[in-house]
């Protein structure tokens, strides 16, 4: 009678690794795409500044109407596990598009549509294994926590190796490396995750935000959405500004990526061990501050060591809003993993949506650098909003 516990256990144990793997290879996936997107546009694709902001804002947008169909559905009813596999195996798909295709308008249609499935891959991992730890009774802030940790591991990774691939195979080369992580990705939770469907709800009543909530979950959603915008246009703007107005080797951006994503690693943890006992709305406080001090630093400093040190801001202003926002996300809304946690996400999107607009927009009428008062001034505004939240 004794063993049937310890075989639990054990199960369970094998099951949170293969989560780990999985958060690893989904965060390589996008790890190995985004720090080099605008790159590749202007590069490979040819375009404007301006073509490229609408190139983000588009894949925001589009992104935000998928990944809310999928959340709506995979809260009511379906199976997590087989949305991941589908979802992964879309991102191959668009991968291989990218890998082989040079027309702006396919990507930004075709491509965009396979590779938001991909990208909400990672949504739907967290909120099984949200479901998950709920189900073992494993502490679901440091186990979500644990997770994200592994996707920041894949960004200590990921845009080094993207832009070495990339410069120095070429693009293809990097895509298709993209597109065996997420086949691989699809193939271990086929064997590996738990499968939980969900019994088909009647009514809408049960995926909504509780109305004592809605206001603080707007607010969030706002703070956010900010924060992303912010992170959203250093990104995009980031490789870009190093090489035309810095005239600084193109591989530093893949470095300063991989640097704050290896710092980030130890912020999520102490964040997820701290979050019980000072509160999540004073985490963000702190991430909101992190993010100020790092956006005004970027007037100053410009040389190759002083970046680099930067990252710390960086790492702390990133870390927290990636591990505790969606955290802060799911208190606010009980019962409703999927779309607490996609609805995170698309304040990811959101920020895309601004972020592409706003840093295509100011390049190409002003300079890279200049985008950088405007986060700023961003995050002074998330900090008014995270002080109307009320609930800690």
């Amino acid at each position: 009678m004794r063993s049937l516990p310890a075989s639990l256990r054990q199960m369970t144990d094998i099951t949170s690794l293969a989560f780990l793997f999985i958060a690893f290879l989904t965060g390589i996936a996008g790890a190995l795409q985004t720090p080099t997107l605008s790159l590749f546009l202007t590069t490979e694709v040819q375009t404007r500044p301006v073509l490229v902001g609408l190139f983000y804002t588009g894949s925001a947008i589009i992104g935000i109407i998928i990944s809310q169909m999928i959340a709506s559905y995979s809260d009511k009813s379906g199976d997590r596990k087989m949305l991941i596999i589908r979802c992964c195996l879309f991102g191959a798909l668009g991968c291989i598009l990218y890998a082989f295709n040079r027309n702006y308008f396919l990507l930004l249609t075709v491509g965009v549509v396979l590779s938001t499935f991909g990208s909400t891959a990672t949504p739907q991992m967290f909120a099984l294994a949200r479901e998950h730890a709920d189900k073992t009774g494993r502490e679901a802030v440091m186990f979500s926590s644990i997770l994200r940790a592994q996707i920041s591991l894949a960004w200590v990774i990921g845009p080094p190796l993207a832009f070495a691939l990339a410069l120095g195979f070429g693009f293809k080369t990097m895509y298709l490396s993209a597109a065996i992580a997420f086949v691989l990705c699809s193939v271990v939770v086929w064997y590996t995750l738990p499968s939980m469907p969900k019994v088909k709800q009647q009514g809408s009543a049960l995926i909504q935000a509780p109305r004592q909530n809605r206001q603080a979950v707007l607010l969030l959603f706002i703070v956010c959405s900010l924060m992303w915008t912010c992170n959203g246009m250093y990104i995009i703007n980031m490789p870009l500004y190093l090489i035309n107005e810095l005239h600084l080797p193109e591989k530093l951006a893949g470095v300063m990526m991989g640097t704050a994503a290896g710092l980030e690693i130890p912020v999520m943890l102490i964040a997820g061990y701290y979050a019980q006992r000072l509160g999540k709305r004073k985490l963000m406080h702190y991430a909101i501050v992190a993010g100020l001090l790092f956006y005004i630093g970027l007037f100053f400093f410009t040389s190759p060591w002083e970046l680099l040190l930067l990252q710390l801001l960086n790492a702390i202003f990133i870390g927290i809003l990636a591990g505790i926002g969606m955290l802060y996300f799911q208190d606010l809304m009980p019962g409703q993993a999927g779309a607490a946690t996609t609805l995170f996400t698309n304040t990811v999107r959101v920020g895309w949506i601004v972020a592409g607009s706003l840093a295509g927009s100011v390049a190409e009428l002003w300079s890279f650098h200049a985008i950088f008062y405007i986060a700023a001034a961003m995050c002074l505004v998330s900090t008014i909003c995270l002080l109307r939240i009320k609930i800690a």
